[in-house]
């Protein structure tokens, strides 16, 4: 099918159906009548979703490309126009009543679809008349979506005088992990001059998007700042303050505890935040080929359950993964679902670190995921974002375990074990401290503007309470709140990277403590994929996230892991 025939079958759709499904709902054999339009509607986000898969695919794997660039920039207009005539079908399937849905649904050819339909219903609450949906849509465009367009191009223009060269923010960045301090003190400095310069207008942002999201929640409905982000994670408030309250009354027994151990590392009695992230002094990373890093995971993978072994195996086999750096690659790292009627692919820029192997163990944890979710369909396929990571993080914690146990050098050991908790530290204590923040700053906004130096000063004391004593905060580091794009783009979002892990974590602790039939009770959970709540998906191996309790199992492993390092010296 060409763009232009998918095109015309879009508005086809909505020709027949918009205005339509109450009609449908009230007739004869409801069931029937309403799944046929579903059905339609699920075909066609399958191939919308194929187009856009193959172009994307397409561009990530050469982005300087003029010719790939152009076929890329216009399937996203030509998707974006067709994926606009069916905007009307989920809005107004929410407008029908509950009882009139729950009579359809009892009828088997629409109650297959019902996880979707209850679902996009949780959205119904906050739903706005159609104009004014229209309105808040229209308007986003010289509203918050200006707003997040003006912080990418600050961002991207700004540059950073370190030790007399002029770089951009990733690079400076880069350099704060650099194995000499003095090119790490510079970055950080480097960095906080040009922030403070910039002050007014990352504070201007900040407090208009803030206020942009008041507003919106306000005619929504919204009880509470955070609230619409819950909803989209589809994830109940309380789960969300018991794993906040858990890490934060963790933060001496994890961040405090291991901060403390790494200053002596350096023979220090604390470190300055340019030396939070610093690599472990004297200890050679050694570099390992890519048919090492294929057999580390697959054994891995193979040691928990074959069947999970073999699913991943058909990367490397069926040339799912585009794995070498090359000029023009997407950078970084990513599994893409492409639409369930395809398979997955995997693109890695792999250099035989460390901890790309632990890159490979977490994209193909995607991917068996996303292979076995697939037969869920394209509607119910997809998992909420709290529970994304769970294969990706359980696949890089089976490869975590394999390679430290093979290691047996002392100073390799140490470093790959440290490795790994700063990681845990950076993903669970990091982002609860960036929760923390931004719920300050959201509730301080209500009260009116806030000043560069108020966001400074609420910035300083979460990063306190959260890093400890062990690291010192120097002048210049009360304005690195600047540079996080996740307070821009998605507010709220950052908890959903420490709930994946320790949610991990607690698995992986039952998993040690009693591991017959544990693999299956697992892949059954992938296998699930958007059609079960968290709750029910937990419920087999008895962990509830709504108890605190859950969430000290996920803790622990951190913890033993920094005994583990203090009993190395």
């Amino acid at each position: 099918m060409c763009s232009s025939d998918l095109e015309a079958e879009c508005v086809s759709f909505e020709n027949a159906y918009k205005g339509q499904l109450e009609k449908l709902a009230t007739g004869p054999n409801p069931g029937a009548a309403l799944a046929a339009p579903v059905k339609r509607y699920e075909a066609l986000e399958d191939v919308l979703g194929r187009v856009i898969s193959f172009a994307g695919l397409l561009y990530s794997g050469n982005t300087t490309d003029p010719a790939i660039g152009k076929f890329y920039g216009d399937m996203q207009e030509r998707i974006t126009a067709a994926s606009t005539h069916l905007l009307f079908f989920t809005l107004e399937l929410n407008r029908l009543d509950d009882a009139l849905i729950e009579k359809a649904m009892q009828e088997p050819v629409l109650g297959h679809y019902r996880p979707w339909l209850e679902d996009i219903r949780k959205d119904k609450p906050y739903q706005l008349e159609d104009r004014v949906e229209q309105l808040f849509h229209e308007k986003s465009v010289t509203g918050y979506s200006a707003f997040n367009r003006l912080f990418d191009e600050t961002m991207a223009a700004l540059r950073f005088k370190v030790k007399g060269k002029m770089l951009a923010i990733e690079p400076t960045l880069n350099l704060m992990q650099d194995a000499k301090e003095a090119n790490r003190k510079a970055a950080a400095e480097a960095l906080a001059r040009t922030f403070k310069d910039n002050a007014r207008l990352f504070t201007l942002v900040t407090n208009t998007l803030a206020k942009d999201k008041e507003i919106s929640d306000r005619w929504r409905g919204f009880n509470d700042i955070a609230a619409s982000r819950h909803l989209a994670n589809r994830i109940e408030p309380e789960v969300v303050d018991a794993l906040v309250a858990s890490v934060r009354e963790a933060y001496p027994r994890l961040s405090h505890r291991y901060y403390k151990l790494k200053a002596k590392w350096f023979g220090k009695k604390s470190l300055a935040h340019w030396n939070r992230n610093a690599p472990l002094p004297q200890v050679p990373m050694r570099t390992i080929k890519w048919p090492e890093a294929t057999d580390t995971v697959l054994s891995a993978y193979g040691a928990f359950s074959p069947k999970m072994a073999s699913i991943a195996e058909r990367f490397f086999k069926d040339r799912w993964i585009d794995a070498p750096a090359r000029p023009g690659k997407s950078p970084g790292a990513f599994a893409h679902p492409t639409v369930p009627s395809a398979h997955p692919y995997v693109l890695l820029n792999y250099q035989g670190k460390p901890r790309d192997v632990m890159t490979l163990a977490h994209e193909l944890g995607h991917g068996v995921h996303q292979v076995l979710a697939a037969p869920n369909g394209p509607l119910m396929a997809p998992t909420p974002l709290t529970l994304a990571e769970t294969a990706s993080v359980f696949g890089e914690m089976l490869t975590f375990k394999k390679l430290l146990n093979d290691t047996t050098d002392k100073k390799q050991r140490k470093a790959m074990l440290a490795a790994k908790v700063e990681d845990m530290i950076n993903t669970v204590v990091r982002q609860i401290a960036f929760y923390t923040f931004e719920r300050k700053v959201h509730t301080e906004r209500r009260n009116g503007e806030l000043t560069s130096d108020k966001i400074n000063e609420i910035w300083m004391s979460v990063q306190t309470e959260s890093l400890g004593p062990a690291i010192e905060l120097k002048p210049g580091y009360e304005t690195f709140w600047s540079y996080i794009p996740h307070f821009i783009h998605s507010p709220f979002y950052v908890y959903a990277y420490a709930f994946g892990d320790c949610l991990v974590n607690s698995l992986y602790a039952v998993y040690e403590k009693a591991n017959e039939g544990f693999a299956e009770r697992y892949l059954a959970m992938l296998a699930a994929g958007g059609t079960k709540h968290h709750s029910e998906l937990l419920k087999p191996f008895g962990l509830d996230a709504r108890d605190p309790s859950f969430w000290q199992g996920g803790i622990g492993v951190i913890e033993r892991m920094i005994g583990e390092l203090e009993a190395l010296g």
